[in-house]
């Protein structure tokens, strides 16, 4: 146990937010979840209390939508918070090209809402979850240097970008501000009880989860989406993180806020290796003993080739590198998946 503060948590009862919120607690944090669990499911949180063996105190949530801001303030209200880590938000690329004002409205006015109420409460550090999609089309590797904003190709990316650029401006206007800004790269895997993990709502937008539901039998195949890129196997290359690495990064990332409390940093979060849409595929079907057949179609409109980070300043900054490698990965992913073939619908 290192700390009694308590964190205010906003999507904590998704994926990143509910392996960091169990994090937290094993930590020593007290922890207030907001979740409206539109994408998420508050058995992640029951079954968060069991991992930890806390007591059900430590941990407070409330069924709140980020873009209401009564809600959020009565939660203000009754309790003082050291930090927020924000994670609430719409986070599906293509929904967001068939949605924008949907994605503009509840990414941008809730964290308004948010960041208006942290500071008429006296809360001045926040933790926010962005996206390496912020850098557009800047070549890899990613530095935080990277030209950021330019060639963003959906409207969920370019909510991240001006998200970062108005916490930065929230900085330079209040002093006493203090804002880490943490670039994900592609977050898989699971707790590695095999109890909490990945479970999007229809059918999932990103490969991993995607993959994991072929392996398991609730999808039939696998389309892959270009196999002609400049790359070894001529399919896209990702950075691909463990979520229990990611949320990692936002422990230290609260220990360089109580050190460095105020202004405005940015960190890649990932490993600095990239791997093939084939690799993970090869990867999961070593981990699952399953066929995973696949299918080549056309490229995505906007997609890359080949996106990984540099994640040196994240290691030199706040003490922080992933852990954990491809194996790893797929390994706990298959634990999840298989023993909650449905996810948390039971």
């Amino acid at each position: 146990m290192t700390s009694t503060k308590n964190i205010l948590v906003t999507g904590g009862a998704g994926y990143i937010g509910s392996h960091t919120v169990l994090q937290l607690l094993e930590n020593g944090y007290d922890v207030t979840i907001i979740d409206n669990l539109c994408n998420s499911s508050e058995t992640s949180l029951e079954r968060v209390i069991d991992l930890v063996g806390c007591d059900k105190s430590r941990i407070s949530f409330h069924n709140v939508d980020i873009c209401d801001r009564d809600a959020i303030e009565a939660v203000f209200k009754t309790t003082p918070f050291d930090t927020c880590i924000h994670f609430a938000g719409l986070k599906a690329v293509g929904e967001s090209n068939a949605m924008p004002l949907k994605y503009y409205h509840n990414n941008l006015t809730g964290t308004f809402f948010l960041v208006e109420l942290m500071q008429q409460y006296g809360c001045k550090k926040i933790v926010f979850s962005s996206s390496a999609t912020v850098y557009g089309t800047a070549a890899s590797p990613l530095t935080e240097a990277s030209q950021a904003g330019v060639g963003v190709t959906n409207p969920y990316g370019r909510t991240k970008y001006f998200l970062e650029e108005i916490l930065r401006d929230v900085t330079k206007s209040d002093p006493t501000f203090g804002v880490i800004l943490l670039r994900y790269f592609n977050p898989v895997g699971a707790h590695e009880s095999g109890t909490i993990g990945e479970d999007p709502q229809g059918i999932p937008n990103n490969l991993m989860p995607y993959v994991q539901q072929v392996a398991v039998g609730r999808r039939e195949r696998l389309t892959v989406h270009g196999d002609d890129y400049d790359t070894p196997d001529g399919t896209g290359v990702r950075d691909y993180i463990h979520v229990c690495d990611l949320a990692a990064g936002h422990l230290a990332a609260l220990r360089k806020l109580d050190t460095t409390s105020t202004g405005c940093n940015v960190y890649n979060l990932g490993t600095g290796i990239g791997y093939s849409v084939l690799d993970m595929v090869k990867a999961m079907r070593k981990a699952s003993g399953a066929e995973i057949p696949c299918v080549v179609g056309p490229r995505r409109e906007g997609d890359l080739g080949s996106v990984y980070a540099n994640p040196i300043k994240a290691r030199d900054e706040l003490g922080w590198e992933a852990q954990h490698g491809i194996e790893r990965m797929c390994a706990d992913a298959w634990r999840w998946q298989s023993n909650n073939p449905t996810g948390y619908k039971m």
